[in-house]
C-alpha cells in the first residue's frame, strides 16, 4: 500500500469518525439517548476501529498520524463552544470531567507502539478496553444493585463481574488463537488480566482507565507472560495481598479505600515495569505527598489520584521515549522522579521555620542522591550511556526544591502538573541533548 493511500485512508478515518458523532448527535436529540450513552457508543466505535489497525496499514506510521490527528480534534472538541452545543456535546455532555477520549487515543497509539511484532500485546488490551469497559458500565446502569464508592461517584459489583467474567473470555481467545503458551499459563494469565484489569476498571477517574487499563495490561503481560505457572501463582497471591495490606492501612495515612486501591495499582505496575532499585524513588513520590497533602493541601479535587497520574504519565512518557529514541531512559526518569519528590517535600515543608526548612530540604536531597547512586550501581551499563548525570541532577534539584519553597502560592492549582512540569525541565532537555551530542 502506497504512503499516499495510508495518509488518505488515516485522513478519512477522521472524518467518519466526525460522522459518526454528527449522526449520532442528532439521533440522541431525536430518540433522547443519554449523554453517558452517546459516549459509550463512540467508545465501542472507536475501539472496534482500532482493533483492525495492525491489519490495517502495513506500516506504523500512519497509526501515529491518525493519533496525532485525532488528539488535535478531540481537543478542538473541547474548546467550551463547542464542547456543550456542537459534536463536543457528544463525548462531553456529561457533567463530570473526563479526559477519556483523550486519553484512549494516546493508549491506542502506546500499545501499537510498545507491541512491536506481537499484535496480541496489541489487540488484547484493547479488545478489553472496548468490550468489557463497555459492557460493565451497561450492565451497572441497567442492573445495578449493590455499590461501591470510587472519586467521581459509584460503580456497581454486577457491573465489575461482567467486566471480570469477559475480561477473562477475551484474553483467553486471544491467548489461545494468537501465542504458543501453554494452557496452565492462559488460564492463569487470563485470570490475572481480568482481576487487574477490574481493579482499574473499578477506580477510574476523569478517564484516566482508558489510559492505565489498556498499557498496564501490556506492560503486565510483556514482562509476566513467559513466566512458569508458579511465579503466576506466586505473582496473583502477592498482588491480592498487596490489595488487601494496603486497605488495611489507607486510614492511618489519610487514604481512601479507592486511593489505596489506585496506589497498588501503581506499585504493581511500577515493579512489573522496572527493577526495585528504578522503583523505589517513584514510590516514595506517592508518600511525600501524603506528607504534602496533610502539611500544605492544595486545590485538586482528588490529590491522592493525581499524583499517581503525574507517577504514571512520567512513567509511560520515559518508556515510550526510550524505546522511540533507541537510547535507555531510565536514568533521566530518575532525576525527574527524585525533582517530583524535592518540590513535594519543599511545599510539606511550607510551614515550617526557614531554616527548619533548608535543613530538612537537605536531608531529603542528600538521601535522594544515595537512592540515585545505589540504582546507578545496580543498573547495567547501556542504562548509565549517558554518565552519572550529576552536573544536570543537582541543579534539576535546586530547581524544584526552590521554585515551591519561594513560591508556594502557585502550586495551589494543578500542583502536579506544575511540579510535573518543573521536574522535566532539565532531565528531558539533558536526554534530547544527550541524544544529540553522543548518539549522532
Amino acid at each position: 500500500m502506497s504512503a499516499p493511500l495510508q495518509i488518505a485512508i488515516a485522513l478519512c478515518s477522521v472524518l467518519v469518525l466526525l460522522g459518526l458523532m454528527a449522526l449520532l448527535r442528532r439521533m440522541a436529540a431525536a430518540h433522547h439517548i443519554s449523554a453517558e450513552m452517546q459516549r459509550k457508543l463512540i467508545h465501542i466505535t472507536t475501539g472496534l476501529y482500532a482493533l483492525t489497525l495492525p491489519w490495517l496499514f502495513p506500516d506504523r506510521w500512519p497509526v501515529y498520524l491518525l493519533v496525532g490527528v485525532t488528539l488535535v480534534v478531540m481537543g478542538v472538541l473541547r474548546l467550551p463552544k463547542v464542547a456543550t452545543t456542537g459534536l463536543g456535546a457528544t463525548l462531553h455532555g456529561v457533567e463530570r470531567q473526563s479526559y477519556g477520549d483523550l486519553m484512549l487515543a494516546i493508549a491506542i497509539g502506546m500499545c501499537m507502539f510498545l507491541s512491536g511484532d506481537r499484535p496480541w500485546l496489541y489487540v488484547l488490551p484493547i479488545a478489553i478496553l472496548t468490550l468489557a469497559d463497555a459492557a460493565a458500565a451497561l450492565a451497572g446502569s441497567s442492573y445495578g444493585r449493590r455499590f461501591f464508592i470510587v472519586g467521581e461517584g459509584r460503580k456497581s459489583i454486577e457491573g465489575s463481574v461482567v467486566f471480570f467474567t469477559l475480561s477473562f473470555l477475551i484474553s483467553l481467545v486471544c491467548l489461545m488463537l494468537m501465542t504458543p503458551l501453554p494452557p496452565v499459563n492462559m488460564l492463569l494469565i487470563s485470570a490475572m488480566v481480568a482481576g487487574f484489569g477490574t481493579m482499574v476498571e473499578a477506580t477510574s477517574w476523569q478517564g484516566f482507565d482508558n489510559l492505565f487499563l489498556p498499557v498496564g495490561l501490556l506492560i503486565f503481560l510483556t514482562t509476566h507472560a513467559q513466566k512458569d505457572p508458579l511465579s503466576l501463582a506466586v505473582l496473583a497471591v502477592g498482588f491480592a495481598l498487596s490489595v488487601l495490606a494496603f486497605l488495611s492501612v489507607a486510614g492511618r495515612f489519610g487514604l481512601t479505600r479507592h486511593s489505596a486501591r489506585v496506589y497498588v495499582i501503581a506499585l504493581f505496575l511500577l515493579l512489573a515495569a522496572t527493577a526495585f532499585h528504578n522503583a523505589v524513588v517513584p514510590l516514595l513520590v506517592l508518600f511525600i505527598h501524603v506528607w504534602a497533602r496533610d502539611a500544605n493541601p492544595g486545590a485538586g479535587r482528588f490529590p491522592d489520584l493525581d499524583v499517581v497520574a503525574a507517577v504514571a504519565l512520567i512513567s509511560f512518557g520515559s518508556l515510550v521515549l526510550g524505546q522511540a529514541t533507541g537510547w535507555n531512559a531510565i536514568s533521566f526518569y530518575g532525576a525527574a522522579m527524585m525533582g517530583l519528590a524535592t518540590g513535594l517535600a519543599a511545599l510539606a515543608l511550607v510551614p515550617q521555620p526557614v531554616w527548619r526548612r533548608a535543613a530538612a530540604l537537605i536531608a531529603i536531597t542528600a538521601g535522594l542522591g544515595l537512592l540515585r547512586q545505589w540504582a546507578l550501581m545496580a543498573n547495567p551499563a547501556e542504562a548509565n550511556w549517558a554518565g552519572p548525570l550529576w552536573r544536570m541532577v543537582l541543579p534539576s534539584l535546586a530547581l524544584t526544591a526552590l521554585v515551591p519553597s519561594l513560591a508556594p502560592r502557585h502550586f495551589h492549582q494543578r500542583r502536579m502538573t506544575k511540579l510535573s512540569v518543573l521536574a522535566l525541565i532539565l532531565p528531558l532537555g539533558a536526554y534530547l541533548h544527550a541524544i544529540a551530542t553522543i548518539g549522532g
